[in-house]
């Protein structure tokens, strides 16, 4: 597989303090160790680059990395991680959900949700949230290497069947950071993105 070059740019703690870049970014977001650090290492065939803890919560700012100087990728605190106060976990929901709203050069915002387990409150919340704020989504299982193929086509059918209404889904891509499942998929869905992108004040 060929390399991607891909470097941390940015690090942001507080609403509004984004990079100084006019590229198309797509953004990762989820609860609290479902793999989106992984999932980001993997697309990349990095091992690092995005901080993988096995302590939940570790990403407390939301990290900017640029890809190939042609797209940057945001990586969002995890959202529900419960060893933090309850004024941390609003502030982050606010700032992931600030910059969500008001970030111009955002093309579509990747949920990530465990293949693992049923749908849950936190993920249905946020699906209602960017519906109702007619944000563009992707959903990704991750972890599909840990379930059986069935099991992977009785999540996919819960989750179309839970998204059946919902005008801003693109899709249901399973994944696995173990073994590659979805990579190349995920990467042409991004691509496809990138054509004629003009970044428009």
């Amino acid at each position: 597989m060929n390399t991607i070059n891909a470097n941390f740019i940015f690090n942001s703690a507080k609403k509004g303090d984004y990079p100084n870049e006019q590229l198309p970014e797509f953004a990762f977001t989820g609860r609290s160790n479902v793999g989106k650090s992984s999932f980001i290492n993997s697309i990349l065939l990095r091992k690092n680059l995005a901080k993988i803890s096995s302590n939940p919560g570790k990403t407390k700012s939301i990290n900017f990395y640029k890809i190939e100087d042609k797209y940057i990728l945001a990586d969002m605190p995890g959202f529900g991680y419960a060893k933090v106060s309850k004024t941390s976990r609003e502030y982050w929901e606010q700032m992931i959900y600030y910059y969500f709203t008001n970030r111009k050069q955002l093309r579509f915002i990747t949920v990530l949700v465990d293949s693992r387990h049923p749908p849950m409150a936190l993920d249905l919340s946020l699906i209602e949230w960017l519906e109702n704020n007619q944000r563009t989504y992707l959903i990704v299982l991750t972890k599909c290497d840990k379930i059986s193929q069935k099991q992977i086509d009785e999540r996919i059918d819960e989750w179309k069947f839970i998204t059946q209404n919902c005008n801003f889904a693109m899709d249901i891509l399973p994944t696995s950071s173990e073994t590659g499942m979805g990579r190349e998929a995920y990467l042409a869905i991004i691509k496809k993105h990138l054509k004629g992108y003009e970044f428009r004040k």
